[in-house]
């Protein structure tokens, strides 16, 4: 494998790691009946609608054919991706709870 075959592939591992990381956080949202794009929009309020988030959204099951995901699994998710923003607005949400 050549350095531009192997870069190809970290960046694809990459990017199916990152589509995991959004449908967990959309399945959380669909547990907690919780709207995944407002709480998106909410980090990152200069954004359009993400459309990776829109085909997680797809995928998702309804609460009572899903695992729980815990609150702590999410968080942990989404530090691994440096998605900061939406840790402090999925945070402030469980603190509602």
């Amino acid at each position: 494998m050549d350095e531009n075959e192997m870069k190809d592939k970290i960046i694809e591992s990459y990017q199916q790691d990152e589509k995991m990381m959004i449908l967990v956080f959309a399945q959380w949202c669909v547990n907690k009946d919780l709207h995944a794009n407002e709480l998106y929009l909410k980090a990152y309020p200069d954004q359009a609608a993400n459309p990776m988030l829109k085909e997680a959204l797809e995928l998702t099951v309804p609460k009572e054919e899903s695992e729980n995901i815990d609150n702590e699994t999410l968080l942990g998710v989404l530090s691994l991706f440096g998605n900061e923003e939406l840790s402090m607005v999925v945070t402030k949400e469980i603190e509602k709870q």
